[in-house]
């Protein structure tokens, strides 16, 4: 989307428009942009859209687009504070199977990844069916519990099917 400031004192180019008769302010609030309603009377007023139709005396938009609403909504940033990180190897593992949409060289399309929470080191395993998933578990709880010398704590997944 793209701002137009109609605030500006000298305007050097123009948008020109083609048309007839008295404009729809909702048709025009869509193509200049979902310019709020007092802009589109300004811009009308001051002239600074050449060829843009005469809004009728009285005329508002007569409903709030949610497209609008939607994009004016604001979201609380996310904590700078990281609210749990694990203080030592093993300790939270996130596990997440996810797929694509082409297949591979040896024709996988899923893949499992397992993360370790305290080191963010990562282990990626291909399938070819999601089916494979628990054996894969298997094979990497066994080489990371031998090559660490401690047992996985917590296994975290998002839930999925």
């Amino acid at each position: 989307m793209f701002t137009l400031d109609v605030n500006m004192p000298k305007v050097n180019s123009m948008l020109f428009t083609h048309g007839k008769g008295v404009g729809d302010i909702g048709i025009w609030h869509k193509r200049i942009g979902h310019v709020n309603f007092q802009h589109l009377k300004l811009m009308e007023k001051q002239n600074f859209v050449g060829g843009l139709l005469k809004f009728g005396i009285g005329e508002v938009m007569s409903e709030v687009r949610e497209a609008c609403q939607l994009g004016k909504q604001a979201r609380h940033p996310f904590p700078v504070q990281i609210t749990h990180v694990s203080s030592k190897p093993l300790e939270i593992i996130h596990l997440d199977v996810w797929t694509t949409k082409i297949e591979s060289i040896r024709r996988c399309k899923y893949y499992v990844s397992f993360i370790d929470d305290h080191t963010r080191k990562v282990w990626v395993y291909f399938m070819k069916h999601k089916g494979e998933m628990f054996q894969h578990f298997l094979n990497f709880k066994a080489m990371v519990e031998k090559e660490k010398g401690v047992s996985i704590k917590h296994l975290r997944s998002d839930g999925g099917g």
